[in-house]
């Protein structure tokens, strides 16, 4: 009977995950670009990424760019820089501050890079996330 529950848990835990697993596909501001990056981690600009609580900002990628950050050397994280609650425009690219990003509109929305999630508002769309994995000394970037 054990065993049963278990194979029974077991299954609905891995027919309920999806593969791109919190990426929000039903943004109706963003649009999915097509994402498929390699970085050497043995490269001086990506050097950063091999301590955890450190942050890269990848320029001319994305929507407005990406940002990837190391949470503990296994598991990484990463968003694009467009504020997911605008339509992208001059003012919808977020800064960086540690591990908040925020949008330099009006409504200065702040995002936690490390959840994507809207700061102080649950019902408002998180960051657009990327699917980020290490392998070796590189880490894939791709949605």
């Amino acid at each position: 009977m054990r065993s049963l529950l278990f194979i029974a848990s077991f299954l609905l835990i891995f027919t309920s995950c999806k593969k791109d697993e919190g990426v929000d596909d039903d943004n109706p501001y963003l649009i999915d670009p097509l994402v498929n990056l390699n970085l050497n981690l043995n490269l001086p600009e990506y050097n950063p990424l091999r301590f955890p609580g450190n942050s890269v900002v990848i320029n001319q990628q994305g929507v407005k760019g990406i940002v990837v950050y190391n949470v503990n050397n296994e598991l990484y994280t990463a968003f694009d820089l467009s504020d997911p609650n605008h339509t992208p425009n001059s003012c919808s690219r977020m800064t960086l501050e540690g591990i908040i990003a925020t949008c330099q509109c009006a409504d200065d929305n702040s995002y936690d890079i490390v959840t994507g999630q809207h700061q102080s508002n649950e019902n408002l769309y998180p960051m657009q996330q990327y699917l980020a994995q290490r392998s070796g000394n590189n880490i894939l970037i791709s949605n």
